[in-house]
């Protein structure tokens, strides 16, 4: 095994780069990533070149070598052990005999990609504080490569370019208003020699936008902002001029609007069209965010704009109004299917909102959307108007809804793929409930997770009420081919070859491959930690490889509770790496330590431990898991030390773990505050140490 020391090394992160690039950098050949090989990659599946391979995201590999016949003698030939506490969602990218691939808090490695062995490394040294900021954990979902650089945008909204042969940063662009709760986790996608990128951020009270930036200078070339600003000052570009119409006249601008654009680009040379899914309100809320109703574009919507000049083309709003956190940001994909016996150049998208849409990408034509799973919310989507019919309580104004999908949505940022051979679309299917209530007038907190949609009230997500699946889709017929049923949520991305399989990482701690065609189970390895991230796979030196990073975390494993904990993962992170007759073994896993207290009844008020489970679901959950059930990431608090108990207000007021990403909540809490979520803990450990004493 490969070790990458702490923090990548106390070295590295002064340096910015491993001791290893010297040497490397003085033998690597130049070999450059341009438009020319991106678009060789339509045929040829040696590279992985972009982070869904093409441009036009379809996480589809030609290679064949390992096949249904051969994958039984799959193995694992190197994997590294990684220091990184938090989820891995990245895809490594492969080029010229190099994987390069991030981590948690925005690191980037280069790796050799026949045997492991690191070759730099770069600390981007994020402030952990920004954690705070972070919605859904400190992840990031991958680099990108052009013409002898990688980049990577950072959480704290920075985006870097780095040589790379040495992993040296060549220029820094901050993209981000930082006094704001900007963050950025998403992967920069490139091409025309422009670096795109968005952000994250809604669910805090930010405005969305994406930029382009010179791939060689770092200047900013356009910016194109998803919602308008308050109308007494004139908007930036005239799509937002047009917007307004659909936005209340009472609507609170100093709310942000939402619309962060923190997954989704896909890009058509042909057609010369970028395409971008923008995400949620900010607040959800609708009622609360634009009194009175209004579509609110461009939220929760499918862009095609012109990528030299950032002029919006045509749009598609998937979820009109939106109220729900049912972003569009998830995989765009671009393939040719022959629908009504005519072949179609389509854009394809299955977000969180629970439809699978089928798009004309040359003019945004709706040409089908149906149910990929549960689906309550709206009974269907009308194809007269192009709008959701939605269910008659659906807006929850009048009293708490509870309705599939939930926030989590029906399928979210982990990679779906299709392939051409089969025609069919793998989608990481969730199932979960989502409860709103309505939260207006009540819900603004500083620096705090607001939705004005009662989601930071909730208590509990129990594990029976949860589940996923591996879906087939076809998009013609839009009806299923064939579902692996998985016993839990929040499984990982997808990758098809034309070997005819299909990989997938679950929840669970597996990596399994299928039989693309008919969902035959041919493969399995015990990961050993929860799976988010998606597979990629490359040829070297005449052999196919398939590559993942493993790390359990993100949203769904933070926030998920008593859900997220039900096969019995935590974070083990690694990157690792498969050939046909590889033979390497993981090591054992050391056991949990159990804290082996008995509690003793907590003697608090009624009153401070109903305010402290409050607080707690407002301030806390979000990264320590709905209910104080901590989800395998971060340590559980049910089981704080005596010591973390004693200099609690030193902890949760001032900072003082600051460095391990516990920001300080002392500008928007008070001591009593404080003390009424210790208590609450307390009382939430005796609860689970006497049910388990009843068991």
């Amino acid at each position: 095994m490969t070790h990458l020391t702490k923090g990548i090394g106390p070295l590295l992160r002064l340096a910015g780069l491993s001791l290893a690039s010297l040497s490397w950098a003085a033998t690597a050949q130049a070999a450059e990533v341009d438009a020319a090989a991106m678009q060789a990659l339509e045929t040829d599946g040696t590279e992985w070149l972009s982070y869904d391979r093409t441009w036009a995201q379809q996480r589809f590999s030609p290679l064949q070598q390992i096949n249904t016949e051969s994958v039984e003698k799959l193995g694992l030939t190197w994997s590294i052990d990684l220091d990184n506490k938090r989820g891995l969602e990245a895809t490594p990218l492969y080029h010229d005999g190099v994987l390069y691939t991030s981590l948690s808090w925005s690191r980037v490695m280069a790796v050799d990609a026949g045997t492991g062995q690191i070759l730099w490394s770069f600390d981007p040294e994020v402030n952990k504080a920004k954690g705070r900021d972070a919605c859904c954990d400190a992840v990031n979902r991958g680099v990108a490569l052009w013409e002898g650089k990688v980049y990577v945008g950072t959480l704290d909204g920075r985006l870097i370019a780095l040589d790379a042969k040495t992993g040296k940063p060549v220029w820094t662009q901050q993209t981000t208003d930082n006094s704001k709760p900007y963050t950025i986790t998403g992967a920069p996608r490139v091409l025309k020699d422009m670096v795109l990128i968005g952000n994250g951020g809604a669910e805090f009270g930010v405005r969305g936008y994406f930029s382009a930036y010179d791939a060689t200078t770092g200047e900013l070339r356009w910016r194109f902002y998803t919602v308008p600003r308050d109308p007494a000052q004139p908007q930036e570009h005239p799509e937002l001029t047009a917007a307004l119409d659909t936005w209340s006249k009472d609507t609170d601008w100093s709310l942000g609007g939402g619309g962060t654009a923190w997954d989704s680009m896909a890009y058509d040379p042909d057609l010369d069209l970028l395409y971008v899914g923008t995400g949620n309100g900010s607040p959800w809320n609708r009622e609360v965010r634009s009194p009175g109703g209004g579509d609110n574009l461009y939220l929760s919507s499918i862009l095609a704009l012109k990528p030299e000049t950032g002029k919006l083309v045509w749009h598609y709003q998937t979820t009109p109004g939106d109220s729900w956190d049912f972003t569009a940001t998830q995989q765009l994909t671009l393939a040719e299917l022959e629908i009504d016996g005519k072949e179609r150049q389509v854009i394809m998208q299955a977000p969180k909102n629970g439809f699978f849409y089928v798009l004309d990408r040359a003019s945004g034509e709706l040409l089908s959307a149906e149910k990929f799973g549960k689906v309550t919310w709206a009974e269907r989507v009308d194809m007269a108007t192009g709008r959701p019919v939605e269910a008659a309580d659906a807006r929850y104004q009048k009293e708490t809804l509870v309705m599939w999908p939930s926030p989590l949505g029906a399928h979210n940022w982990h990679s779906m793929s299709f392939s051409p051979l089969t025609g069919l679309v793998y989608i990481p299917y969730q199932e979960i409930p989502g409860t709103y209530s309505n939260e207006a007038g009540s819900f603004v907190r500083k620096r705090a997770f607001n939705t004005a949609a009662g989601s930071s009230e909730i208590t509990e997500l129990p594990r029976e009420y949860t589940s996923g699946a591996l879906l087939a889709w076809d998009p013609v017929k839009q009806e299923a081919a064939w579902r692996v049923e998985r016993p839990n949520h929040w499984n990982g991305g997808t990758l098809v070859t034309g070997g005819n399989l299909v990989f997938q990482g679950t929840s669970a701690g597996h990596l399994e491959a299928y039989s693309a065609d008919k969902g035959q189970p041919l493969w399995k390895f015990d990961a050993q930690t929860g799976v988010i991230a998606a597979p990629m796979t490359y040829e070297h030196k005449g052999e196919q490889y398939v590559a993942l990073m493993a790390g359990w975390g993100g949203s769904g494993a933070l926030i998920g509770g008593d859900a997220a904990v039900a096969t019995g993962v935590r974070n083990v992170s690694r990157m690792l790496v498969f050939k046909l007759g590889g033979d390497k073994q993981l090591p054992a896993l050391a056991a949990v330590a159990e804290s082996g207290r008995t509690p003793e009844p907590v003697v608090a008020a009624a009153k401070d431990l109903a305010a402290g489970e409050k607080i707690y679901s407002q301030y806390c959950a979000v990264c320590h898991g709905v209910g104080v059930v901590g989800g395998g990431v971060i340590p559980d608090l049910r089981h704080s030390t005596d010591a973390v108990r004693e200099a609690w207000d030193a902890i949760v007021l001032h900072g003082a773990y600051q460095t391990n990403g516990m920001a300080a909540f002392g500008d928007s809490l008070s001591s009593e505050e404080a003390k009424q979520i210790r208590l609450y803990i307390m009382q939430r450990e005796y609860d689970t140490w006497l049910q388990s004493a009843k068991q």
